[in-house]
This record gives C-alpha cells, sequence and structure tokens, in this order.
C-alpha cells in the first residue's frame, strides 16, 4: 500500500480460528475507526479465510476489510494500523527446542515457563490472571491465522513488535483482556457504537489501541531494551491501577 493524500483508518481484529465459521462462539471480528476514532461502517463477524486467500496485496487485504465493515472504499490511505487479539510470534525458547539448538536448563513455574509464554506475555502475568500461552491454551489456530497474514502483507519489521509492508499499512498486536484490566474503574473498556458478541466488543478494543498508537504512541506501553525482537510485544495502555509498577 502507497501512502500520502489519503485518510487516516484504524482496524481493529479479533481473531478466529482457520475454520472459525464452524465455530458459532468464537470467529473473525473487525471493527474500523476513522482519524478522530470513531466507527466507520459497521463491525463485521465472521471468517476471513476466504479473504487471506484472495487478496494479493495488502492494499487487497485492506479493502477486503473495509468491504466486509461496509465501509466506503478510498482510492489512497494515508497510514492505516490493523491491532490484532492474537500472538504475532512464537516463544523463541520454544522454537530453539524444536530446532534442536539449545534447551532451557532450569524451568520455573507455568507463567515463567520460556517455552510457553514469550517474554512480553511473562511480562504481563498476574497472580490472579495470566495471558493464554499460543503452546498450551488452544490458540495456535488463531496465531498461525495472524501470522500467515502478517508475514504475507507486512514482511517487513520496521521495529519490535511493528510490521508494515513498505507502504502505508502496519500490524500490531494487543490483547483486550489486559487492556480492561489496566483501565481504572473500567473508563474506556469500550469504543462508541460498538457492542454485541465478545468477539466484536474485542475487535472494538483492538480498533482502539490502533488509533491510539497511530496518533498518541506514548499512551501506549511500548517495547522495552530487553524484549526480543523476534518475540513481537503486546501493545497496551499504561497501567493506572493503585499499586500497579
Amino acid at each position: 500500500m502507497t501512502g500520502g493524500g489519503g485518510v487516516k483508518i484504524a482496524i481493529g481484529w479479533d481473531v478466529g480460528g482457520w475454520n472459525c465459521d464452524r465455530n458459532g462462539k468464537s470467529r473473525d471480528a473487525l471493527v474500523v475507526l476513522n482519524a478522530n476514532g470513531l466507527l466507520m461502517g459497521k463491525p463485521w463477524r465472521g471468517n476471513l479465510r476466504a479473504l487471506l486467500n484472495e487478496a494479493i496485496s495488502a492494499g487487497d487485504f485492506v479493502r477486503g476489510m473495509l468491504d466486509r465493515c461496509k465501509v466506503p472504499p478510498h482510492p489512497v490511505h494515508d497510514e492505516v494500523v490493523i491491532a490484532i487479539d492474537a500472538p504475532l510470534a512464537f516463544p523463541n525458547a520454544l522454537l530453539s527446542l524444536l530446532a534442536g539448538h539449545t534447551y532451557q536448563r532450569q524451568i520455573g513455574n507455568s507463567a515463567a515457563n520460556p517455552y510457553l509464554y514469550r517474554f512480553t506475555e511473562r511480562r504481563l502475568a498476574e497472580p490472579s490472571s495470566t495471558p493464554l500461552s499460543v503452546v498450551k491454551d488452544m490458540i495456535g489456530s488463531q496465531s498461525t491465522k495472524a501470522i500467515h497474514a502478517l508475514r504475507r502483507f507486512t514482511p517487513i519489521q520496521q521495529a519490535t513488535g511493528v510490521w508494515h509492508d513498505g507502504g502505508a499499512l502496519r500490524i500490531i498486536e494487543t490483547y483486550p483482556a489486559a487492556c480492561r484490566r489496566r483501565f481504572m474503574d473500567g473508563g474506556n473498556s469500550s469504543v462508541d457504537g460498538v457492542a454485541g458478541h465478545d468477539d466484536i466488543v474485542d475487535a472494538g478494543l483492538c480498533a482502539w489501541v490502533a488509533s491510539t498508537f497511530m496518533h498518541s504512541p506514548a499512551e501506549l506501553e511500548g517495547p522495552t531494551d530487553d524484549a526480543p525482537p523476534d518475540e513481537g510485544w503486546i501493545w497496551l495502555p499504561h497501567d493506572t491501577r493503585a499499586g500497579a509498577a
């Protein structure tokens, strides 16, 4: 996608499995916001597998998303950010283990296990809540679907946790459940006009993160210096809860 002289849009994608059209409880969901953070078109829920197979370019992929959300086409997009609710990488320790390179000498409890969780996920572990693991929590289908889109349409890593297509499109990862926990008193826990199935609501939060990343990135917690670039990063609002570090 080429930028310049167009519009800015933020897209939230809550990812369903490859065959989620057979699963009424969890499917792909999309929400699109304009440059002012307002809802464009209508939220959509279904399966994006056909689009992933048919799209030839990043532009095709974005247009397919907008078509599904009934957003009028724009000939040029100045900037598009897609925030995805699915792991965009696997743990480095696991990949090294499977490739026969190295293994971890000491393995801690589940939340500290580098085979099960990436660095960005281990940072988010709390006594009462641990992020889902792509290895043990049955989200491998969703993750491979998201990574497929990432590699196909935004193959260039701009920075830790940010990928782009060489033009107007960037993709990042977020985690709606953690967003909700970090919003003090539940504030900003939804997007105006976005309601209904949990998949839609989560896609709305993803779109909010995409919009914030585009316009006010300082409001999000960025990668730490010790974050492994290959493992990506979960972009979240800063933790404002009492007692948060």
